[in-house]
């Protein structure tokens, strides 16, 4: 438990971050949704900072757009008000991520110089930072891999592995502050099916990265039925890519299917784990409240298929993944402590 106001402002400097993490996300969401992540064609850390401040800089800015093969493709009609708005998404991202590192840095710099750092997790401290760091690199050759000649959007493979990388993130911090909180030994208490907790909690990461191929190959605007896929249970042309592998990233029929499997998967195996744990009082909440939010997903999922995913309901879907992802840390890291 925490025990010294050392310990208490660790607590709320990590309890910050994750929320700021949570934000990214959700911002990044809405910056891929409004198509506006190619909008900044260059990497400036220290000049990007600000935003164009002239009509001439302006302009200069919405010229180099209008030179990457997304403009025409996807914007040929706007003007300089609409790439404003697009600008704007992209620009506040890149200051959010920005912030975030200062958040970070700060704080720990002046921690490891008081010698704060709690004894023996000096690295996995670090490793947070170094993660954040290589965040902000990651992201800018996601849109570099969207400026080439070929291509109209970012790679899906990138977009993935940005959004991968920050859920690694979210879930590093989220499980050092609860270490920081509660103690940072595991208890003499028996776990509760810890191995199942934690299969549930990789199928949740896997399935977040399934559903960026499906925001990175636009998979969730075809088969907009449910449950079937153009009135089959498996659509046609799952396998047509060759190699077979190709498929599961870049044909949107077999994206789109495999985000549904894992989605069923993950709710059979969640009702399993609750009937286990059913009789045990210190998991079972953690368990109700993770089949709880995973139920709301799936339905949430489904709704915006319908829909062909509207932007308010698409980023809902991603905000509850987060919610969903946080209760399966705390899920695995309660079944491995006994509570």
């Amino acid at each position: 438990m925490v025990s010294t106001s050392t310990d208490r402002r660790i607590s709320a400097w990590l309890g910050a971050l994750i929320l700021l993490v949570i934000g990214m996300i959700v911002i990044g969401g809405a910056t891929r949704l409004t198509n506006s992540g190619l909008s900044i064609t260059e990497w400036d850390l220290v000049s990007g900072i600000l935003p164009p401040t002239s009509d001439e800089a302006w302009r200069e800015a919405f010229d180099k757009y209008k030179q990457i093969p997304e403009f025409e493709a996807e914007h040929p009609d706007m003007d300089l008000t609409g790439f404003k708005r697009i600008f704007f998404w992209e620009w506040f991202h890149r200051l959010y991520g920005r912030v975030i590192g200062l958040v970070y840095a700060i704080p720990f710099m002046y921690l490891l110089s008081r010698g704060k750092i709690p004894k023996g997790k000096f690295f996995r401290f670090l490793l947070i930072g170094l993660l954040i760091a290589a965040q902000g690199v990651v992201g800018w050759y996601m849109v570099k891999s969207g400026l080439g000649e070929n291509r109209v959007d970012v790679s899906q493979y990138m977009l993935a592995f940005h959004l991968g990388v920050a859920f690694i993130i979210l879930g590093l911090l989220y499980w050092t502050w609860k270490d920081q909180r509660e103690g940072w030994g595991l208890r003499n208490e028996p776990p509760a099916f810890q191995n199942h907790a934690g299969l549930l909690g990789v199928l949740v990461y896997l399935q977040i990265v399934a559903g960026a191929f499906v925001a990175g190959t636009h998979a969730g605007k075809r088969y907009n039925d449910w449950p079937y896929m153009d009135k089959k249970f498996i659509p046609e042309g799952y396998g047509d890519l060759s190699p077979f592998w190709k498929n599961l990233f870049e044909n949107i029929a077999a994206i789109q299917f495999n985000h549904r499997m894992l989605a069923y998967a993950l709710f059979i195996l969640t009702i399993m784990y609750w009937w286990r744990v059913r009789g045990i009082r210190k998991i079972r909440a953690k368990a109700s409240m993770f089949m709880i939010l995973l139920i709301a997903q799936i339905g949430l999922g489904v709704w915006a298929l319908i829909k062909v995913v509207p932007l308010n309901l698409a980023l809902a879907h991603q905000f509850l993944a987060i919610l969903v992802f946080i209760s399966a840390m705390g899920l695995w890291r309660g079944a491995r402590r006994g509570y």
